[in-house]
C-alpha cells in the first residue's frame, strides 16, 4: 500500500457426408477459421485449410454418373445421347466440387459453366444440377453470396436462353421450346437452394456468435479467478511479512544485549509465518482442487481479535470498538482483509505505534475506519503498491467503496463501506 503515503479484469453444426463443411475442419490443433484455444478468430487465417473431401466427392460423382446413365434411358430419342463429352462434362462438374472448401467461388462458377456446356450440348436432363446446387450452398455458407447468386443466375438465364431462344441451332435436332412452367418449377428449385443455403449460413453465423460469447466468458472467469488469487495472495502475505519483517529487525537489535527479547521476536516470527504458509496452502488447495470446497473456513470478523494480537506483536497497538452485524461470507472475508491490509499499512508507513479500528453499521452498510496518528515514515517497508487497489477491488466487488488519505489533523484514514445484502445475497 505505497500508494496511500504518496496521496497525501457447443454444440455446433452436424457434420457433412463425414468430412464437415468448411468451417467445422480442424488443423495442426487448431479450432475452425484458424482458432485459437479459446475460439478466437485469428486474423489472416480462413476455413479453407481442412482435409480435402475425397470420399464425398469421389461418392458424388458416382452418383451423378449412375443417375444420369438412367435419365439418359428415360430420355432416348428426346434429348443427345450420353457420349465421351458429356460424361467428361459430368466429371469435371463433380470432380471440381473436390475444392469447395477451398475455393467456394471458383468452384459454383465452375460447375455452373460445366452444367451449362452440358445442357447446351443437348445431353440429357439428370442429377447435373446437384452439383451446381452444392457448389451454391458452399459459397453461400462460406459467405459468398453474391457470387453464389450470380452463378446460378446466369445458369437459369442460360437455360432459358438455350430452352427458348436457341434451341433451333442446338443439338439436338427437331428439339421443341420448353414450356414455361417448367421454368418456373425450376427458378423454384433454384430459391429452395438459396434459401436453405442462407439458413445455414444464418445458423453458422449464430454458432460463431455463441461460441466466441462463450470464450469470452471463459476469459472474463478465468480474469476475475486470477485477480482475486491474487488479491488472496497479496493480502495473507503482506501482513505476515510486515510483522516478520518488524520482528526480524528487533531481534537482530536485541539478540546480543536481550537474548530473552530476541527468543520473543523470534517466536512471534515463527507464529506469523506458519500462519501464512497455511493460508497460502488453504488458497493453493483451492487451485488443485478446483470447485470443491474449502477445507478450512474463510476468516472473518470474528478473527479480528488474531489481527490485533499479530499487530502487537509487530508493535503496534490497536484499540477496537463496535461490533459487526452478521455478514455473509463474501462480505465477512472483505472485511477481514481490508482491516487486515489497512493495519499493515500502519504497520509499515506509520510513525505511530497506535491504530484506532471502528466497526459500526448505518444506513444498511457495514463501516469500517482505521485511524493512526502518523506520522508518516520514509522507510521501505516493501510494500508491493497493490493494497489499495486490492481493498477498492474487494470493496467495488460487492459495491462498495474505499476512502483513504490523510486526516486534515494528521495521521492517516482508511474508510471502508461495505453494503450488508449484495447481489450474491439475493
Amino acid at each position: 500500500m505505497d500508494e496511500q503515503r504518496v496521496r497525501g479484469r457447443g454444440g455446433g453444426p452436424p457434420r457433412w457426408w463425414g468430412n464437415g463443411p468448411p468451417w467445422r475442419e480442424h488443423r495442426h490443433g487448431e479450432g475452425r477459421y484458424g482458432e485459437g484455444r479459446y475460439g478466437e478468430v485469428r486474423p489472416g487465417t480462413d476455413g479453407g485449410g481442412g482435409r480435402w473431401p475425397w470420399r464425398s466427392t469421389l461418392l458424388l460423382t458416382v452418383f451423378v454418373l449412375a443417375g444420369s446413365n438412367y435419365a439418359a434411358d428415360q430420355q432416348v430419342g428426346e434429348r443427345a445421347h450420353l457420349d465421351l463429352f458429356a460424361r467428361l462434362l459430368l466429371v469435371v462438374g463433380s470432380g471440381l466440387l473436390l475444392w469447395r472448401q477451398r475455393h467456394p467461388v471458383l468452384v459454383v462458377f465452375g460447375t455452373a459453366t460445366a452444367a451449362m456446356v452440358y445442357l447446351g450440348a443437348g445431353y440429357p436432363y439428370g442429377p447435373v444440377f446437384l452439383t451446381v446446387a452444392l457448389g451454391c450452398f458452399g459459397a453461400v455458407v462460406a459467405g459468398h453470396r453474391r457470387a453464389a447468386w450470380t452463378a446460378v443466375g446466369m445458369l437459369w438465364a442460360g437455360h432459358v436462353l438455350i430452352a427458348h431462344w436457341l434451341y433451333h441451332w442446338l443439338p439436338p435436332s427437331g428439339d421443341q421450346a420448353a414450356s414455361w412452367g417448367q421454368e418456373i418449377v425450376v427458378a423454384a428449385w433454384v430459391a429452395a437452394i438459396v434459401a436453405v443455403a442462407e439458413l445455414v449460413r444464418v445458423r453458422r453465423e449464430q454458432w460463431d456468435r455463441e461460441r466466441a460469447e462463450r470464450a469470452q466468458a471463459a476469459r472474463r472467469r478465468a480474469d476475475e479467478e486470477r485477480l482475486r488469487i491474487a488479491r488472496e495472495l497479496h493480502d495473507v502475505l503482506a501482513h505476515s511479512i510486515s510483522v516478520i519483517n518488524v520482528q526480524a529487525g528487533v531481534g537482530l537489535a536485541l539478540l546480543d544485549s536481550d537474548p530473552e527479547q530476541a527468543r520473543s521476536a523470534l517466536t512471534t516470527i515463527k507464529a506469523a509465518s506458519k500462519e501464512a504458509l497455511g493460508e497460502v496452502r488453504q488458497v493453493l488447495d483451492t487451485l488443485r482442487t478446483p470447485g470443491d470446497a474449502p477445507r478450512a473456513p474463510a476468516p472473518g470478523l470474528d478473527r479480528l481479535s488474531e489481527l490485533v494480537e499479530q499487530a502487537a506483536g509487530a508493535g503496534l497497538t490497536v484499540e477496537v470498538r463496535g461490533a459487526a452485524p452478521k455478514l455473509s461470507p463474501g462480505t465477512d472475508l472483505a472485511a477481514f482483509r481490508i482491516l487486515q491490509e489497512a493495519l499493515t499499512n500502519v504497520v509499515r508507513h506509520s510513525g505511530s505505534r497506535h491504530a484506532r479500528v471502528r466497526v459500526d453499521e448505518a444506513d444498511g452498510a457495514l463501516r469500517l475506519r482505521v485511524d493512526d496518528d502518523g506520522p508518516a515514515t520514509a522507510a521501505d517497508a516493501g510494500g508491493s503498491g497493490n493494497g489499495l487497489a486490492g481493498m477498492r477491488e474487494r470493496a467495488a466487488a460487492l459495491g462498495g467503496t474505499i476512502e483513504a488519505g490523510p486526516r486534515a489533523d494528521g495521521g492517516f484514514r482508511v474508510l471502508a463501506v461495505l453494503p450488508l445484502k449484495v447481489k450474491e445475497d439475493r
